[in-house]
């Protein structure tokens, strides 16, 4: 079977979704999961900070390493959460990224990891 990772984007300019639609999407994705999970399809999945809390490590030239604050790309969209999933087929994973997208409301982006 391939892996594949479905992962969500958000925009700076997404409307903040009212509390009980953040609930909603909290109560279909925790259905969703255990679906994957159930199914065996469920290789790993989480949800992320926002960009801010991140920290970009860069090695340099002799054995230094430079560290900064905030994403690495600077975009309008970033990436907010995703499942890694196994699949064994691409229609079988777009099937499962259907499910996804409609559990957390948003869009799916969906990409086969590369096989050894």
């Amino acid at each position: 079977m391939t892996q594949y990772m479905l992962s969500v984007h958000h925009g700076p300019n997404d409307p903040v979704p009212a509390p009980e639609d953040m609930q909603k999407a909290f109560r279909q994705v925790d259905a969703f999961n255990t679906e994957l999970q159930t199914s065996g399809a469920w290789v790993f999945g989480g949800g992320l900070h926002p960009p801010a809390s991140a920290t970009v490590v860069r090695a340099v030239e002799d054995g230094e390493t430079i560290m900064t604050d905030g994403p690495y790309a600077e975009t309008k969209e970033q990436l907010g959460g995703f499942w890694v999933i196994e699949a064994p087929d691409l229609d079988a994973a777009l099937e499962l990224a259907s499910k996804a997208s409609t559990a957390c409301m948003g869009a799916v982006e969906v990409r086969p990891f590369q096989e050894d």
